[in-house]
């Protein structure tokens, strides 16, 4: 499902105008992103947790020509999902 589809599909569901669906979406990435930068999280009970883990630097080879080489350290964001969402996903039909 891309960005469009899933627009379409909060529509359907919640009987807003697709123009409106597409200011929440924004509206939420811009708020999970914001958060993430400033080193927060942001917890949905029985959905998920959005998060920032930090990587440590480390070495690692270049594919190509096998050459050892440094990774710098980093932070990267992380979704962990919740006891809910899991239980859905895994719900037998």
């Amino acid at each position: 499902m891309n960005k469009s589809e899933l627009v379409a599909a909060m529509s359907a569901k919640s009987e807003l105008t697709k123009k409106d669906c597409e200011t929440a979406l924004k509206a939420f990435t811009d708020v999970v992103e914001a958060e993430l930068k400033k080193g927060g999280k942001i917890q949905l009970v029985g959905f998920g947790t959005f998060e920032v883990i930090k990587r440590k630097a480390r070495e690692g080879r270049n594919p190509a020509t096998g050459a050892t080489m440094k990774i710098k350290a980093s932070k990267a964001p992380k979704f962990k999902p919740g006891k809910g969402l899991k239980d859905a996903v895994n719900k037998k039909k």
